[in-house]
């Protein structure tokens, strides 16, 4: 268990992660193609025709630097480097081309989660542990990132470079997300929305160091420890 972890204070006031952290599955086009013949099986028998979303609750962040506590029952993790829009603006049913006008700024996110094969429905005891949402450590402000579906986000384990993920190839970008998203439910001023992950996430365990960047981003640190050294 994760003990005596500070709150998570984002730097770009007023909204200081005051609300909901979303992730979205299988937006990456080379992700989703990896799946073949997969998605088309009962019971869903077709890709996703919408965003399929899920959350990371409060207990899953973790500011920079922090440790992610490896379980016992998982001697490896998923490290998925996402882009994150922080919402500045309530954005409801609000078309794409205007959708950017909701965002207040960008950070990166660790999307941490246990490796399984299940990706319409995760179980959230796969994706929700403590820690589990490394996030940070600042958000920068929207026109500082003018072109942030053509990001790429790198991956350092230990010091070297093992994955390199696009923002790019998305079976939605950032503004068909949010208008997709915002058309079934509202998105608050403070909601972080995350692009979601690029196909060939890299696994990390006990004992290694991460660091995420991208040109514009402040750089996201982590640490992973096993399970009961935090």
């Amino acid at each position: 268990m994760l003990v005596n972890q500070p709150p998570v204070a984002l730097d770009f006031a007023p909204w200081g992660l005051s609300g909901t952290v979303l992730g979205v599955l299988m937006n990456h086009r080379p992700a989703l193609a990896a799946l073949g013949d997969a998605v088309f099986q009962p019971p869903y028998k077709a890709p996703p025709q919408a965003p399929v979303l899920y959350v990371k609750p409060r207990n899953t962040w973790l500011a920079s630097g922090g440790a992610v506590a490896v379980p016992s029952d998982a001697p490896e993790l998923v490290l998925g480097a996402t882009l994150a829009a922080v919402i500045g603006r309530t954005a409801h049913a609000v078309p794409a081309a205007q959708a950017l006008d909701h965002v207040a700024g960008w950070l990166l996110v660790a999307d941490v989660c246990v490796p399984h094969a299940v990706y319409y429905r995760p179980s959230l005891r796969w994706r929700v542990r403590d820690g589990f949402c490394p996030l940070g450590p600042a958000v920068v402000p929207r026109d500082a990132v003018p072109q942030p579906d053509a990001l790429t986000l790198t991956v350092e384990v230990n010091g070297q470079v093992v994955h390199q993920a696009p923002t790019g190839d998305r079976v939605r970008d950032i503004a068909t997300l949010i208008a997709d998203v915002s058309s079934f439910m509202t998105l608050q001023p403070g909601d972080v929305l995350m692009l979601g992950v690029a196909e060939g996430a890299p696994r990390v365990h006990a004992g290694q160091s991460a660091r995420i960047t991208a040109p514009g981003l402040a750089p996201l640190a982590m640490q992973f420890v096993a399970e009961g050294t935090t």
